[in-house]
């Protein structure tokens, strides 16, 4: 018995279209007037006053539900930007990708030039390595290990070595040379995580010979006739590519996802099925030729035909088909022949003319290519300027004789109806409120909805002041909406709470998720976690056409600059989207106006722990902060006996003033004073007049205490002025660049050394973790492997469970074919003695290195693997834990026979 089971989805459209109906809402509205008042109403006829307002309260809502049905561009417009374009990414930004398959990477190089490079063809990069197992040794020759049992002897290919193969229509040598640059730099500009380019190679040449008498018709141009069947015979032989615009790949039957899939051109779009076709000949057909001809217009009949090796050619041997050698494209020879008949007269040919003809038509398809690159981009609808918000109160739709609109009631209506007009305008007036608060948040839908909300509150409402008497109806009615907004709904408004669940909605329509994520924070951060989520998120949305498109991207060694290479944003994709989606801090790149992770230095970022007393033995610690400037803006007050104690309270230090808000800072220096606390911040003023301020612990209230004060900033100010100043410049110090963390990316395809004389066994990456054997060798630590280096010892990386989750974040967005190890090293520059730092070697020897591969030497290469090699995870300090004391804290202890101790 077979069970039929449906798919569940979700339906595009969910409106029941019930507020735009006045007859339902009305209804609707009587039925509730039932269930709650048949006690002591009995009448629901139209002249009932009661079911005026339900009318008029309906058609309200019904002018709402109308607005809220209005064409989204209409929506998303207001009166200073008429359009979209700038509040959605567009298509050529969030569709295309970098290189990725084959076909992507040819596309890349075929838009360097459309008209010199015909076409080309990625094939695989043949190097082979040789494994000593028995001594951990690598070389590129086997002879290198004579000697040596064969068991133990291991050969590998590399894998992700290119070579390109190019078909250049063109002569000059130097042109040649040109191009061939430029398809480095392109390919070096698109490269993929852990794949290179080995080397160009020009496609060479296997000429054949095509020999036909044709008859064509009494009218037809015969010079005209032989240029298009030359030309087309060239496109057999060697597909030439064409570029569309994006009109006549809409025209071909694609969908804008599969138009703008792959690499953005210059040129236009590439149709990828033709491109799937015009792979390198493998054969050249008898039968292809002829229907190609005969598909010619003016073509009537082939009377005879052969085809052979230019050097073979035979008049008594008729080929049906020629092979063709590997990696070579065929090509039309100058013993090719072609005569022309009208019935039974031959016709001479003007071979000047031929080739006019073909010169034309030549110009003719350089044309077309060149409009293909005028239309590239889809039409951003344009929405009318609707003032969605606008609202005028209920009073002024009810009839005249309730008295209650602009009219009002005549000068001789008596006291007792002119109070009861009033009562009816001040109860109205509730629903007037309402509903302008409803109109307000439709209004501000297209800033709640963007990746860059300007808006700090997410509940809004708008003055109600279009009723006649209205200053009789209130007291205390601010006339600002914004002010109206904190009075009604402040209390409501958890802005930051609700802005997070706005990015959740927004992140979830790119199949993205940060709930975990904010879960450890909130273990971490308690509170302010929100808010550090919630920046999170903003800037992993507003970088996301990049960080999506380039996750597979490696980044550009090429022939760089030192700038670019080091205190760098060209790093790889995979490097930005792991950094954003584990909230580590990037930089602000000024070309983008977007954060990007940098290569730099990570072992000096603002914070030191330092001996204050180097002279002697390392007995005690302190910590302080420095900002961009190299200035110190925080210090500890007191020393600490162990580096993790001094860690310890500098986080406390810095967690402190992560809560307190910009808001209370502001509001707590309302007046003058000389001594107040404000949050963290105490505030207190010298003997000398000027002013100071001190990180304390709010839970102590004893002034006393000597642990009270966690951080000092040894600064004196003028004004309470300066020291307002002075602290909000340190709150945001710590929201917007404060850092200790980052991440390094290593290639190891990247690390393959030339192969040449001057190449030692110290160039080669180690095969074995330890002491080696045939059981642990490696027998490739080049192909599609990675290293993945960040900081062990920060706040975030030493807690062992944000560790885990970022570690199982980092597998599941390396792309699958590709193995990565994650080292967590450390330590801070200065917190041990440097030679025994690793992490400071790392950065070195990794800077060293890329200088020399952006320069193609390998000098530096011993300096880099042995620095690689010898990397080892840090990991929290645990003490033994006994399991029958219950009561006992378990965090940072090992429980025997439980704990995982893990080693890299």
């Amino acid at each position: 018995m077979s069970v039929v089971t449906k798919n569940n989805s979700i339906p595009k459209n969910v409106s029941s279209n019930d507020d735009l109906s006045f007859d339902f809402l009305r209804k609707k509205g009587i039925e509730y007037i039932e269930s709650f008042g048949t006690t002591f109403w009995t009448d629901y006829n139209t002249h009932d006053p009661g079911i005026t307002i339900l009318e008029v309260l309906c058609y309200a809502i019904t002018d709402l539900g109308m607005r809220i049905n209005l064409p989204i561009e209409d929506l998303l417009s207001n009166s200073t930007n008429n359009t979209i374009e700038n509040q959605f990414f567009k298509a050529s930004e969030i569709l295309p990708n970098k290189a990725v398959t084959a076909f992507d990477y040819r596309k890349i190089v075929l838009d360097i030039n459309p008209l010199l490079i015909k076409n080309c063809w990625l094939q695989k990069h043949s190097k082979t390595i040789y494994i000593n197992c028995k001594e951990a040794k690598i070389s590129y020759h086997k002879e290198d290990f004579e000697g040596v049992s064969e068991d133990f002897i291991k050969e590998t290919t590399i894998k992700g070595l290119y070579t390109f193969l190019v078909d250049i229509d063109e002569e000059d040598e130097s042109v040649k040379s040109t191009i061939k640059q430029q398809i480095l730099e392109k390919f070096h500009t698109n490269r993929n995580l852990c794949e290179d380019i080995a080397e160009i190679k020009e496609v060479e040449i296997q000429p054949i010979a095509v020999c036909t008498q044709i008859e064509i018709d009494p009218e037809a141009d015969e010079e005209y006739v032989q240029a298009l069947i030359v030309l087309a015979l060239e496109n057999y032989l060697s597909p030439s590519i064409t570029f569309y615009s994006l009109s006549q790949m809409i025209e071909k039957g694609y969908t804008s996802d599969v138009i703008f899939e792959g690499p953005l051109l210059d040129n236009g779009f590439i149709d990828t099925a033709e491109l799937a076709n015009s792979s390198l000949r493998t054969d050249v057909r008898l039968s292809d030729i002829m229907q190609i001809i005969m598909n010619i217009d003016g073509v009537k009949l082939i009377k005879d035909i052969s085809i052979n090796y230019c050097n073979q050619i035979d008049e008594n041997v008729k080929e049906w088909v020629l092979c063709i050698d590997e990696g070579k494209k065929p090509q039309l020879c100058h013993k090719s022949t072609f005569s022309f008949t009208k019935g039974v007269l031959p016709v001479n040919v003007n071979k000047a003319k031929v080739t006019q003809y073909i010169n034309e038509l030549k110009k003719d398809i350089v044309l077309k290519q060149k409009e293909a690159t005028k239309d590239k981009e889809l039409t951003i609808p344009k929405g009318r300027i609707t003032e969605t918000n606008f609202y005028t109160s209920i009073t002024n739709d009810f009839p005249e004789t309730y008295g209650i609109g602009a009219i009002g009631l005549s000068d001789v209506a008596t006291p007792q109806r002119k109070a009861k007009a009033k009562q009816l305008k001040g109860y109205l007036l509730f629903f007037d409120q309402i509903l302008a608060s409803y109109f307000k948040h439709l209004s501000n839908v297209k800033q709640l909805l963007s990746i860059n909300n300007p808006l700090t509150k997410t509940y809004f409402t708008q003055v109600v002041s279009d009723i006649e008497g209205f200053e009789e109806l209130v007291s205390d009615y601010d006339a600002d909406s914004d002010v109206l907004s904190e009075t009604l709904f402040g209390h409501l408004d958890d802005a930051v709470k609700r802005n997070n669940n706005l990015k959740d909605h927004l992140i979830a329509r790119f199949a993205e998720r940060f709930s975990e994520y904010a879960f450890l924070m909130k273990s971490l951060y308690g509170s302010v976690s929100d808010e550090i989520v919630l920046r999170n998120k903003a800037d992993f949305l507003n970088s996301y056409n990049a960080t999506s498109s380039h996750r597979g991207c490696g980044f550009n060694y090429y022939k760089q600059p030192v700038s670019h290479l080091w205190n760098t944003f060209n790093v790889t994709g995979l490097e930005n989207r792991i950094a954003g989606l584990l909230g580590i801090k990037g930089d602000s790149n000024p070309l983008t106006g977007k954060r990007g992770i940098k290569r730099k230095n990570i072992s000096n970022l603002f914070i030191q722990i330092y001996d204050p007393t180097p002279l002697t033995p390392a007995d005690n610690f302190r910590w302080r902060i420095k900002n961009a400037s190299n200035q110190i803006i925080l210090s500890a007050t007191d020393d600490y006996a162990t580096e993790t104690e001094a860690a310890n309270e500098m986080y406390f230090a810095i967690l402190k003033i992560l809560e307190t808000s910009e808001t209370e800072i502001k509001e707590g220096f309302t007046s003058n004073f000389t001594h107040k606390v404000i949050h963290t911040f105490e505030i207190h003023q010298a003997e000398s007049g000027k002013f100071s301020f001190h990180i304390i612990n709010p839970e102590i209230e004893t002034v006393s205490d000597p642990d009270r004060i966690i951080a000092k900033q040894y600064k004196f100010y003028d004004t309470l002025e300066e020291v307002k100043t002075a602290i909000l410049e340190l709150i945001t110090f710590f929201k917007e660049e404060f850092t200790e963390e980052g991440i390094f990316l290593v290639e190891h395809i990247l690390l393959l050394p030339k192969d040449d004389e001057m190449t030692t066994q110290n160039h080669f990456m180690p095969i074995c973790i330890d002491d080696c054997n045939e059981t642990c060798c490696i027998p490739d630590p080049y192909s599609f492997k990675i290293s993945v280096v960040l900081p062990g010892y920060t706040y975030r990386f030493s807690n062992i469970d944000f560790r885990n989750y970022a570690e199982d974040v980092i597998r599941q967005e390396i792309p699958a074919h590709i193995l990565g190890k994650i080292c967590w090293i450390g330590y801070r520059k200065n917190h041990i003695n440097t030679i025994d730092n690793d992490l400071l070697d790392f950065e070195r020897d990794f800077k060293n290195f890329l200088i020399d591969k952006s320069k193609n030497k390998q000098d530096a290469l011993p300096d880099f693997v042995h620095s690689l090699s010898k990397l080892n995870s840090i990991f929290p300090t645990g003490t033994l834990f006994n399991c029958e004391d219950e009561n006992e804290d378990l965090t940072g202890k090992v429980i025997l026979g439980k704990t995982n101790l893990g080693t890299i």
